[in-house]
């Protein structure tokens, strides 16, 4: 269901456990996307990270570094078999891949439940076939090349809609708070 003035989804039920796996992580070429891409992945309502391809410890400090300043429930590792690892997954949760060859999100978006564990999957370098035909939903968010982080944003915040952040992001170092024309932020850290 959406509300009325936008195309945020209005939800009254608890979400379920959304994971956010990035296929095909090459460590020098993709290091500051990817590290974008979990940051995003966090701040748009996901609740872990799964990286894969070549092993990046930095990433994954990168991660649990902002989460235990600003706080938070975000888990993030490493899986070296992702496409075993979503075939598994897929018996019992939602597998949503993010690729330009999808249907539109607008269209598909409304038929994504929100009642079941799911992974959404954005690939780095080439995707394997099999994840098209693995996958529950393909979805485009358009159909010309643009960043997996910015497809990854416009997708959760029209799936997921928006957070409440007072809530999600409890337990931080570091809290910002909301201002128009000012930097303000409280130190929780006792510094």
């Amino acid at each position: 269901m959406r509300h009325p003035l936008s195309s945020e989804r209005v939800t009254e039920a608890p979400r379920p456990r959304i994971s956010v796996l990035r296929l095909g992580h090459r460590r020098e070429r993709d290091k500051r996307i990817t590290s974008h891409l979990g940051l995003t992945a966090r701040a748009f309502g996901a609740d872990e990270v799964i990286l894969s391809g070549e092993e990046d410890p930095s990433a994954i400090e990168t991660w649990n570094s902002v989460t235990e300043r600003f706080g938070g429930d975000f888990e993030c590792r490493y899986e070296a078999k992702p496409m075993s690892w979503l075939r598994r997954f897929s018996k019992g949760g939602t597998v949503i891949h993010l690729t330009m060859y999808g249907e539109p999100w607008r269209e598909a978006v409304d038929d994504i439940p929100l009642d079941a564990p799911a992974t959404v999957v954005v690939g780095g370098t080439k995707v394997p076939g099999e994840l098209f035909k693995l996958a529950d939903h393909n979805i485009s968010i358009g159909n010309q090349p643009h960043s997996e982080v910015a497809a990854l944003a416009v997708f959760l915040e029209s799936w997921v809609g928006p957070l409440d952040e007072s809530e999600r992001f409890v337990g931080g170092e570091i809290e910002v708070v909301p201002s128009e024309r000012a930097k303000r932020v409280r130190n929780h850290s006792g510094e």
